[in-house]
């Protein structure tokens, strides 16, 4: 079996951020930001061009964020929801 894949080209294994063609300083999508994040820069197409996965991960890791903020603010204070709990019940 041939083959023509040239394998002297030094940033074809390297990460998708250190080669010329990506390398442009050109904005990318939050779809290819998480997919050079769950690749550690290997592939910026890992999770494909949908716009709507990089929107749900944003909104995923804020809702983690926001809700674990707000679990942690009313458990630190427990016994005063507890003291507001019983006032209203």
């Amino acid at each position: 079996m041939r083959t023509d894949f040239e394998f002297r080209n030094p940033a074809l294994l390297g990460p998708v951020v250190f080669r010329p063609s990506f390398n442009q300083f050109e904005t990318i999508t939050a779809t290819q930001a998480w997919s050079l994040f769950f690749t550690a820069s290997q592939e910026d197409n890992a999770l494909g061009y949908n716009p709507e996965i990089g929107r749900f991960l944003n909104g995923a890791l804020f809702a983690v964020v926001f809700f674990g903020g707000a679990w942690t603010l009313l458990f630190k204070n427990s016994y005063l929801v507890w003291q507001l709990l019983q006032q209203l019940g």
